[in-house]
């Protein structure tokens, strides 16, 4: 127990820290949201997930729901940060696509507990495709590149973790390889393939495109091994970073904190994502191994996009960094998610 949460614990620290030194009402509402979420994780606690497999309707139900919802947001929806993918009551905001994330991860288990025998046939691989590129195309056309990469590594992530043969492998990178090359061309907006051919050119348009990555690498380059202190961070405070509260907090926190500081929270990370694979091996059937295994993919998969994106080892396509950046939507859907793996564990402990 202390494995899984002392990471989640050490990096809503490191948040509350990070986000009360650029604002202090941002950091009230983060505590407020994370206070919220470890009442869901305790609520979830004695929840038996196992019973789903025999409910199976309700899944997708619930992912009929939310494609509606979806395709909703996206005719009616008011654009928020140049994406229209947000419901919005007065003050308060949901992203739809983070609970997709959850109602995603509970059908694939559902799915690949029946059908990983006979992952090799065509239909099933198919199958798999149409429940991610469904809601994956209602995301990207939002446009919210980031939450649509998400989506797609939980797909590959299943798909590759369900013993795909070698042949199937080439056969889907090979395919993979023509889409994306279609999308290029049709899915992506302008601005996105700005960002990925800026990617390639890192030096080229410091105060154009590539401005967010360049303040970034200024905030990261100049903290030290201890960081410039609480409260000190030039490219934070000044207003240089672009988002520090959000998808540059790593950068934002690496300033103030220093690279040890930026070193403990990337092993919390990597080590939460090894005590949720261990939940899932240790639990006794496929259902509840394949749920943990989705749960790592989501955190495994902001974690890697998020950081890659402020050291510009990828390209900055806009995804929070799990149980740092503010955020109420993503923070409570961790908050669910881990909730599912604790459940498991305390069913597995208690089996």
């Amino acid at each position: 127990m202390l494995a899984l949460f002392a990471p989640v614990l050490f990096l809503l620290l490191a948040s509350l820290i990070m986000l009360a030194s650029i604002s202090w009402p941002i950091a009230l509402l983060q505590l407020l949201w994370a206070t919220v979420g470890v009442g869901v994780v305790v609520l979830l606690r004695y929840w038996d997930w196992r019973s789903l497999l025999n409910y199976r309707w309700l899944t997708i139900g619930l992912y009929l729901l939310l494609l509606a919802v979806l395709g909703f947001i996206l005719l009616r929806g008011p654009l928020v940060r140049n994406v229209r993918g947000w419901l919005v009551w007065g003050p308060l905001m949901f992203q739809p696509v983070e609970l997709m994330k959850v109602v995603l991860i509970l059908l694939y288990a559902q799915f690949f507990s029946y059908r990983h025998i006979f992952i090799a046939r065509l239909g099933t691989i198919f199958a798999s495709l149409i429940f991610f590129a469904v809601p994956a195309g209602l995301t990207l056309v939002q446009p919210d590149l980031g939450q649509t990469v998400v989506l797609f590594a939980i797909w590959l992530g299943y798909l590759l973790c369900s013993g795909l043969p070698l042949r199937r492998i080439m056969l889907l990178v090979g395919l993979l390889a023509a889409a994306g090359v279609m999308l290029w061309f049709v899915g992506l907006k302008d601005y996105h393939r700005a960002r990925i051919t800026a990617f390639f050119y890192p030096e080229r348009d410091a105060l154009g495109i590539n401005y967010s990555l360049a303040q970034s690498k200024i905030a990261i380059g100049s903290a030290g091994p201890w960081g410039k202190g609480f409260g000190q961070g030039t490219q934070t405070q000044l207003g240089f970073l672009t988002v520090p509260s959000n998808d540059f907090i790593l950068a934002a926190l690496t300033e103030e904190w220093g690279w040890s500081a930026a070193l403990a929270v990337l092993a919390a990370v990597t080590t939460l994502v090894i005590s949720i694979l261990r939940v899932g091996l240790r639990a006794p059937q496929n259902f509840e191994k394949f749920v943990c295994l989705g749960v790592a993919l989501v955190v495994g998969a902001q974690f890697l996009l998020n950081a890659g994106s402020v050291t510009g080892l990828l390209p900055v396509i806009g995804i929070p960094f799990p149980f740092l950046s503010h955020g109420g939507a993503n923070l409570l859907t961790l908050f669910l998610l881990l909730g599912m793996v604790n459940a498991i564990r305390t069913q597995s402990t208690h089996a």
